[in-house]
């Protein structure tokens, strides 16, 4: 895969979990008081694997959700495997990526697993 395009993805996803933080922050007193004096370059540090028991009382599940995911793409592209589906292990589609940059699956395979979880 494209250096250039890995490069811009690991970005975007640092600026989604920025992003996705902030707004807890803002809305959240609790998550508020755990990641208050902490610097906003650390953001990106938040909600790897030791993440502890309040932090994730004080994120809802859906955005813990996309955190975690955020951190599984993040740690693929630190691996070399951005890109991959976990699956099967053929490319995701750069318009796939584009447009959920944190995507692990290929769409086939996330369709097969969204009917499974039904």
């Amino acid at each position: 895969m494209d250096q250039n395009f890995v490069e811009r993805m690991r970005k975007s996803l640092i600026d989604l979990k920025t992003e996705i933080i902030s707004v807890l922050i803002a809305s959240n007193a609790d998550f508020k008081e755990i990641v208050e004096g902490m610097d906003p370059k650390d953001f990106a540090d938040i909600a790897s694997d030791d993440i502890d028991r309040k932090m994730i009382e004080a994120i809802g599940t859906q955005d813990l959700k996309r955190l975690r995911l955020i951190d599984s793409a993040i740690t693929r592209i630190n691996q070399g495997k951005y890109g991959l589906c976990i699956k099967c292990a053929k490319r995701i589609p750069v318009e796939r990526l584009e447009a959920i940059p944190y995507a692990l699956m290929c769409v086939e395979c996330k369709n097969a697993d969204e009917r499974r979880n039904r």
